[in-house]
Parts: structure tokens; sequence; C-alpha cells
């Protein structure tokens, strides 16, 4: 069995300190100290309005942008949320992510979900 080295991170919990203190700390922090080798942040839900919306999560996307954590959104929440064009103005990605959520989770990729 080979090595996984590349965590997807799906964050779906909308609560600004768990944004802070788990989401943004460990994907940063996995990139830094060498945890993980690629880290992918997908954000669903709830939590692309608080992107949309919180300054200081912007911050922090920002910040976890220019360490190399790659942050994607699902399409389909920010359009029925009205928030598409903010992400993307944010540099993150927006794609509808049903089907590669899908292929993460039947196969051997890593996945935390917050």
């Amino acid at each position: 069995m080979s090595k996984k080295t590349h965590l997807y991170v799906l964050w779906t919990n909308d609560n600004p300190i768990t944004a802070e203190k788990m989401v943004f700390m460990y994907t940063v922090n996995s990139l830094i100290h060498g945890w993980w080798e690629k880290v992918t942040l997908i954000i669903w839900g709830a939590t692309a309005q608080l992107v949309s919306q919180d300054a200081n999560i912007q911050k922090k996307v920002k910040e976890a942008l220019d360490k190399g954590v790659h942050i994607t959104a699902c399409k389909a929440c920010t359009e029925q949320l009205g928030v598409t064009e903010a992400l993307e103005k944010l540099n993150i990605e927006v794609k509808y992510w049903g089907v590669p959520l899908t292929e993460i989770l039947t196969g051997e990729e890593a996945l935390l979900t917050i």
C-alpha cells in the first residue's frame, strides 16, 4: 500500500472559531511541517457564505493560499447562496464537487471532514 500524500479537507462547519483554530491551523501547518505534500480545502454549504462575509476568514483564506493550500468551493452551493463571484475574487476555485467528492470517498484518498 502506498503512502497517502494528498489530504482533502471537506469544510462544512460555518463556525469561525472552528475555521481559525482547526481548519486553517491544520491545513497550513500540514504544508509548513511536511505532514502532507498537498492539501485541498473544499468549501461546502454554509462555509461559502461565511467566507464571503467575514473579513477575518478572508484573511485566513489568503494566508492559506499563500502557503500553498489549494482552496476550492462547491459551485452548486455558491450559486444557491449567491456568493460565487465573491469567492472567485478571493482566488478560490469554484467548481461542481459532487462527482469529485464521490471519487475521493470511493477511492483511496485521505479525507477529513469538518
